[in-house]
């Protein structure tokens, strides 16, 4: 079966329409919304159980929502976690979504294949384009693909920096991934736009390239630009060039889905809703009235048919182990570089390298106030500067609450903040929040619970 066969199939999922990414934070905007089709939500801030009472009100009103990854690692030298595997399809599941998605990158490194400490990015870092990786991604993808009750769609990530002896380009590298896998791609305009400013990559050219007809849907999505680099923010209006990205697009092939991202730093309902209708008029410029359609692969532009099985070049699950050491070493090097101060690997940009470390410092930071939105009430200006400085040399490596705990804890012991009410008010924090692990527990639960007694005695 060729590759255009293969999409043609997983191409059932048909029309999605205009969307926008559901948040809590506009969860009441998005339900007042006229024309929203279609929402999609982070998948880990879902509980199958629990599912938030607006989006169920969504789904009752027949708009469609799709559960979007961002945890899964899939360009990780590791094979897919199967717990995440099965998170991932209990919530697609539970909210009867016709597809999920997820990212072509890493987000954590180290572990068993390296002999080093696992390291968690908390953000999605770049893949490299060579042979090694793709072998790696294509085998994860269809660990994926196999344990996903619907189809998946794997998205092109933004990137500060690039990885020295890359092989391929961007459309290449998703060319081949699709051809070999047969998934669906997600692809992010504000992305490409990103790639432009950072990497010097032409978004047309990576459009020329990739293979169009394999299109799920499109993220629109705003950044910002400082001192020559442009931030994917998802917190800020969404510029012109990205609009005209996205034009270009859709004058190649009519998207099924269009939808409008927005993570932080959310205006009034009436601003969002004007960005939602600059993206449907740029649709209806570039298709000729017929916004957001159904594509038909066999009509579609693009890369076209290789005439191959889609099995050539493809490496089984035992040819892929020392593809996978070697990429694990690169980004096991890459990640400790970014969050841990190691030397900085050979052929990287060094001082875009510092960008990204501060980057990903930054995100840690806000993400930790959301997810314990106590500590910068307790901490209030201090919190900020003191979580980049704990930053700096404590790498995160059990998640954000985790690392929430860890950052109150090395304050506690360090005899900080200095204001005794503040460190009564922490202290009290921390107890209530890390209470003493079941014996049965691995040892370290023994060092948590002799901290726990040192931090009460002070």
């Amino acid at each position: 079966m060729t590759r255009l066969e293969r999409t043609g199939l997983l191409g059932r999922a048909g029309r999605l329409g205009t969307g926008i990414g559901w948040r809590p934070e506009i969860a009441d905007a998005v339900e007042r919304m006229p024309g929203i089709d279609w929402v999609e939500a982070v998948a880990e801030n879902l509980c199958p159980g629990h599912l938030p009472e607006s989006l169920l009100r969504l789904r009752e009103r027949g708009v469609t929502v799709v559960p979007h990854g961002v945890s899964l690692g899939l360009g990780g030298a590791d094979r897919p976690d199967e717990a995440r595997l099965t998170a991932l399809a209990e919530r697609a599941e539970a909210l009867g979504s016709p597809l999920v998605t997820e990212h072509i990158a890493f987000v954590r490194a180290g572990g068993p294949l390296t002999a080093s400490p696992l390291l968690e990015a908390g953000h999605l870092l770049p893949v490299p384009r060579t042979r090694d990786a793709l072998d790696v991604l294509c085998e994860n993808v269809r660990i994926a693909q196999a344990a996903l009750p619907v189809p998946l769609a794997v998205e092109n990530i933004a990137a500060l920096i690039s990885w020295p002896g890359e092989e391929m380009t961007e459309g290449q590298f998703l060319y081949d991934l699709v051809d070999r896998t047969g998934v669906r791609l997600l692809i992010d305009v504000a992305n490409l736009h990103t790639n432009h400013v950072n990497r010097g990559e032409d978004p047309a050219k990576a459009l020329d390239e990739l293979p169009v007809e394999a299109i799920a849907y499109v993220h629109v999505a705003g950044g910002f630009e400082r001192d020559g680099v442009w931030h994917d923010s998802h917190a800020h209006p969404v510029p012109r060039p990205v609009l005209d990205i996205l034009a270009d697009l859709a004058s190649r092939v009519t998207p099924p889905g269009v939808l409008l991202e927005r993570d932080d730093n959310f205006p009034e309902a009436g601003e969002l809703e004007r960005e939602v209708d600059a993206i449907r008029e740029t649709l209806v410029r570039a298709t000729g009235g017929q916004e957001a359609a159904s594509s038909s692969p066999d009509g579609a532009g693009g890369a076209g048919d290789t005439g191959g099985s889609g099995s050539a070049g493809d490496a089984s699950a035992s040819d892929t182990v020392p593809a996978r050491q070697r990429v694990a070493l690169a980004q096991a090097a890459l990640l400790s570089a970014l969050v841990a101060g190691t030397p900085v690997p050979e052929g990287f940009d060094r001082v875009r390298l510092g960008v990204q470390a501060r980057a990903l410092a930054a995100k840690r930071a806000d993400i930790v106030a959301k997810v314990a939105p106590e500590l910068p009430e307790i901490l209030a200006s201090d919190y900020r500067p003191a979580f980049l400085a704990y930053a700096q040399g404590h790498p995160m490596g059990g998640g954000y609450r985790r690392d929430a705990l860890d950052f109150a804890e090395h304050l506690l012991l360090a005899g900080r903040p200095q204001d005794a009410d503040a460190r009564r008010a922490l202290r009290e924090w921390w107890l209530e929040r890390s209470g003493p692990a079941p014996r049965s527990q691995r040892p370290a639960a023994r060092l948590a619970r002799v901290t726990r007694r040192v931090l009460l005695r002070h």
